[in-house]
């Protein structure tokens, strides 16, 4: 049977319990205080429901993954970087990111970014917990992602693009920048083909778990535009 968390003091069961069908729903309900969602993401679960849902809590037997550094820069991809047209920053503009990222979808689902979690996200990268990328063209906001550091990983959460590649851009250069910094390893959650081009493969929910247990207490500290910026004018081929 499927836990019902206290909406108040929720208390998460291990993630093996989660259902095969649908794959990973671990529990139903709990808050998305600042608190539950970080003790959520330290043991590899994430809430990821619609709106007029209660909060459903998932961890898939499968898990999306990069080591950083490991990413896939094709022909493609070098040319576009090569070029310089675009600009990389971070947390210069979290809440517009979030919000350009509630307008995709997961799968096939519908909005799932809702306005209760782009409230819960905001009060994360209020106290520094959670982080964007923006990207740039000719001072306009094309595309970038967000998510939470936890210790030396980054949860990746969403991302966006307005204009060819500007997703892959901040992708790409997350990932040579998390490597230069000594990050572990990013956690995409769920795969997709957009991810898989980039690089992304897949674990087995108990090797997550342990790489995930093994890197959530060590400290890194979050790179800067400066950081970053360097890494978007390395061309890969």
């Amino acid at each position: 049977m499927l836990p019902f968390l206290d909406p108040l003091h929720p208390v998460f069961p291990h993630p093996e319990t989660a259902l095969t069908d649908p794959d990973g729903l671990l529990a139903v309900g709990g808050n998305l205080h600042t608190d539950t969602l970080v003790d959520a993401y330290r043991n590899g679960i994430f809430p990821w429901y619609e709106e007029g849902q209660p909060i459903l809590w998932w961890s898939p037997a499968s898990r999306a993954v990069l080591v950083p550094g490991a990413e896939h820069t094709g022909r493609t991809m070098a040319k576009v970087l090569a070029r310089g047209t675009f600009q990389i920053t971070t947390d210069c503009a979290f809440e517009h990111v979030v919000t350009a990222c509630a307008g995709s979808r997961r799968g096939a689902s519908g909005t799932w970014i809702t306005a209760a979690m782009i409230d819960a996200y905001g009060r994360l990268h209020r106290d520094g917990v959670a982080h964007s990328l923006e990207c740039w063209q000719n001072g306009e906001l094309v595309g970038g992602l967000y998510g939470l550091q936890i210790g030396a990983l980054f949860c990746g959460e969403s991302m966006f693009s307005r204009v060819a590649n500007a997703s892959k851009v901040a992708f790409i250069v997350l990932s040579r920048t998390l490597a230069r910094h000594g990050f572990a390893l990013i956690d995409c959650q769920i795969p997709n083909p957009h991810l898989t081009s980039l690089g992304v493969t897949t674990l087995p929910r108990c090797e997550f778990l342990h790489q995930l247990h093994r890197y959530r207490d060590e400290r890194r500290a979050w790179p800067d535009n400066d950081d970053f910026a360097e890494n978007l004018t390395v061309v890969v081929s």
